[in-house]
């Protein structure tokens, strides 16, 4: 389950885009720092809200993307 954070909960946070992203607009970035959550927002939206995922929850997805169970292209 996941749970949104809107504006200015989301200013602290230090965020990143993923490495696979290259000159695409279209991407995610996450956020560190956050005890037990992973943020994940809009790279084009960056003032916009933000999904908070349990980290195991997050760790669990990862895996499964290195894995080849969800479509990366």
């Amino acid at each position: 389950m996941s749970s949104i954070l809107r504006g200015s909960a989301t200013a602290d946070l230090i965020w990143r885009k993923s490495s696979y992203s290259g000159a695409q607009s279209n991407c995610v970035e996450v956020a560190g720092g956050a005890t037990g959550v992973v943020p994940v927002r809009d790279s084009k939206d960056p003032g916009g809200p933000a999904l908070m995922f349990g980290a195991d929850a997050w760790a669990s997805f990862v895996a499964g993307v290195k894995d080849g169970e969800f479509p990366t292209g």
